[in-house]
C-alpha cells in the first residue's frame, strides 16, 4: 500500500495571504510547518484569483490537517494520486478488464480533472467532465469504463483518508447519454435563431463580465460564424488567417490537462478550413492588429493574456444565468458551433463542403444539419431509386422459337 504522510497530532501550522500583481493568480495562498521528525520547515502554497478563493484552500489544508493529513497530501492532484496507487485501486480485476480502465485514466480522467487536488474534486465536476465525455461522442461502454476507474481511485482516496465520500459514484448518466444522443439527431434544434440573437448574447455576456471585458463577445461570435469548438477558437493564432481570401485554418485546439491548459490537434486530427464571413472581418481584423505581428500570437486570449477554455467562458461571463433571461435555457458553449452548421447549412451550402467546414468523419452527422424539406426531397429521390430499380429487375424470358428448315 502506497504510504499517505500523515500529521502529528498538535503540530501548529502557520497560514498568510500574500498578494503578487501582474501575476495570473495574484493571491498566494501558504501553509507552513515544522515536520517534528526531519525538525525542518516545510510548506505548500498555490496561487488563486480571489482573496476568497485562497482563504478557501487554506481552510482546507487546515481540514486535513485536523484529520491528521499532511498538506502536501491534501493538495495532491488527481494524476499524481492515480499514478502512485493505480495498482492498488485495480487489484484483483483481471488484465482485459485493466486495459481498457487504465486507458480511460491516461485518455480521459487525466486530461480532465487530473490537474485537481483529490480534495477539490466534487460530484458537481465529475458530473459536468461525464456530460463532456458524452458530448464528445464517446461510446457507452467507454464512459463506463472512464467512471469505473475514477470510482476506484477515488475510492482507495476515501480509505487513506484523503476524502469522506466518493464523488465519483455518479448516477443518471444513461439517462444524460440518451439526452445527448437525442440532441445529436436534431442539432438543429440547439441553433440561435438569428445573428440579432446571437449579438444580443454577446453583449448580455460582455455586460455581467468583470470589466465589461470585450473579448468573451468577440469569442462568441467568432465561434458561431465559424461553428467552431470553444477550444479551437483558443488555440486559433494570427498565422491561421488568410485576410485576402478571409479564411481560417484550423490547425489545433485548447483542451484541459494535467498543470493546466494546452494546445494539441483538432479532434478530428486534421487541419481544415473556414471562411470568414463579412459580419465578423472587422472584428477579426481588430483582433489581428491587436495581438502584434508575430504569426504565433494568439487571437483571442482571457482579460490577462490566458487560454480561454469553454469553463473559462462560463464562468467569466456568467452564462448559465445570461441565457436563462435571454430565454435559451438549453443553451450550452458548443451549441454555438451548432447554430454555425445550421446557418451554413440554411444558406444553402452543399452537404460536402459543409462536411469539411465542420470537419466531420461520417457524411451522416453533418446531414442532421440540413433543413427538414431538404430531407422529404432527398427521401423522395431515394424512394424514386428504389421504384426504378424495381423496374429493372431482370424478367424471365419466353422460351425461343425454332424454325424448321
Amino acid at each position: 500500500m502506497a504510504h499517505i504522510e500523515s500529521v502529528p497530532v498538535g503540530v501548529r501550522l502557520s497560514t498568510d495571504v500574500e498578494y503578487r500583481p501582474n501575476r495570473a493568480n495574484p493571491y498566494r495562498a501558504r501553509v507552513r510547518w515544522f515536520d517534528p521528525t526531519t525538525k525542518r520547515r516545510k510548506s505548500v502554497s498555490e496561487g488563486k484569483d480571489s482573496e476568497e478563493e485562497a482563504q478557501a484552500w487554506i481552510q482546507t489544508i487546515i481540514e486535513a490537517a485536523e484529520a491528521g493529513l499532511a498538506p502536501s497530501v491534501a493538495t495532491m492532484k488527481l494524476a499524481d494520486y492515480g499514478e502512485t496507487n493505480m495498482e492498488l485501486a485495480l487489484r484483483s480485476l483481471e488484465l482485459k478488464t485493466r486495459d481498457p480502465y487504465l486507458s480511460g485514466w491516461r485518455v480521459r480522467v487525466v486530461p480532465a480533472l487530473g490537474h485537481l487536488p483529490v480534495r477539490m474534486i466534487t460530484n458537481g465536476a465529475i458530473d459536468r467532465t461525464v456530460q463532456n465525455w458524452i458530448a464528445d461522442e464517446h461510446g457507452r461502454s467507454t464512459v463506463k469504463n472512464t467512471i469505473a476507474v475514477l470510482v476506484r481511485v477515488m475510492e482507495q482516496a476515501v480509505r487513506d483518508g484523503i476524502i469522506k465520500v466518493n464523488p465519483a459514484r455518479v448516477t443518471g448518466w444513461q439517462k444524460l447519454y440518451k439526452q445527448a444522443e437525442d440532441e445529436l439527431l436534431d442539432p438543429r434544434a440547439l441553433a440561435l435563431p438569428g445573428w440579432e440573437a446571437l449579438a444580443e448574447l454577446a453583449d448580455a455576456l460582455v455586460a455581467v463580465s468583470h470589466g465589461e471585458f470585450r473579448g468573451w463577445g468577440e469569442v462568441v461570435l467568432f465561434a458561431a460564424c465559424t461553428a467552431a469548438r470553444i477550444g479551437e477558437v483558443s488555440g486559433c493564432r494570427v498565422g491561421d488567417i488568410d485576410t485576402t481570401n478571409w479564411i481560417w485554418t484550423v490547425r489545433r485546439q485548447t483542451t484541459p490537462a494535467p498543470g493546466g491548459l494546452i494546445d494539441k490537434g483538432t479532434k478530428g486530427k486534421r487541419a481544415r478550413q473556414v471562411p470568414i464571413i463579412e459580419e465578423i472581418r472587422p472584428l477579426v481584423a481588430q483582433r489581428i492588429l491587436a495581438a502584434g505581428p508575430n504569426p504565433d500570437a494568439r487571437m483571442f486570449t482571457g482579460p490577462r493574456g490566458g487560454r480561454i477554455s469553454t469553463a473559462v467562458l462560463r464562468d467569466a461571463t456568467h452564462w448559465d444565468d445570461v441565457v436563462t433571461k435571454l430565454g435559451y435555457e438549453h443553451l450550452r458553449r458548443h451549441d454555438l458551433r451548432h447554430t454555425g452548421l445550421t446557418w451554413f447549412a440554411d444558406a444553402g451550402v452543399q452537404v460536402h463542403v459543409l462536411r469539411k467546414i465542420a470537419g466531420h468523419g461520417s457524411l451522416t452527422t453533418t446531414q442532421r444539419y440540413l433543413h427538414p424539406d431538404v430531407h422529404k426531397i432527398t427521401a423522395a429521390g431515394a424512394a424514386l431509386s428504389a421504384h426504378l430499380s424495381a423496374l429493372r429487375a431482370p424478367r424471365s424470358l419466353p422460351s425461343p422459337i425454332v424454325v424448321a428448315r
